[in-house]
């Protein structure tokens, strides 16, 4: 699957994977900025992604900054739409007890592109067939 990129900040970095197999590409920050503890903040990669229609990508957190210094993408895994041609931005949020400083060229998170398969929808007026677990969820199989 190809995926095209427009760099609308000359300092933006294109996406890449770290080793072959990789799932997700990192990205980074085009912009020097803090975190406080508890603070969140929209972070710009100067990226627009041009998908193809068929295809989404998901903005997932670095394992490392989560671990070190409690920082995590916010609404993960974040969407981007085929349809979306605005920058790529990342929503950190720091919930380590240091302000964390994002420093230019920094990887802050990783996208994941995947096929999206759009579901017909429509109305039923029954609950369908019976199954085993029934409506039950929320720790129904056991101790949570």
């Amino acid at each position: 699957m190809r995926v095209l990129f427009r760099k609308t900040d000359p300092e933006a970095v294109l996406p890449s994977y770290a080793h072959p197999g990789d799932a997700g590409m990192d990205v980074r920050s085009v912009e020097d900025c803090v975190i406080p503890p508890g603070g969140r903040r929209l972070v710009h990669t100067g990226l627009v992604m041009i998908l193809p229609p068929d295809a989404e990508a998901q903005v997932r957190p670095r394992s490392g900054l989560a671990l070190k210094h409690g920082v995590t993408v916010l609404n993960t895994p974040g969407t981007i739409d085929s349809g979306y041609r605005g920058e790529v931005g990342v929503i950190l949020a720091n919930f380590g007890d240091e302000p964390f400083a994002v420093e230019k060229g920094m990887k802050v998170a990783q996208i994941v592109v995947a096929p999206v398969v759009q579901a017909e929808i429509a109305e039923t007026f029954d609950d369908g067939p019976a199954t085993e677990r029934g409506a039950g969820g929320f720790g129904s199989t056991g101790r949570i």
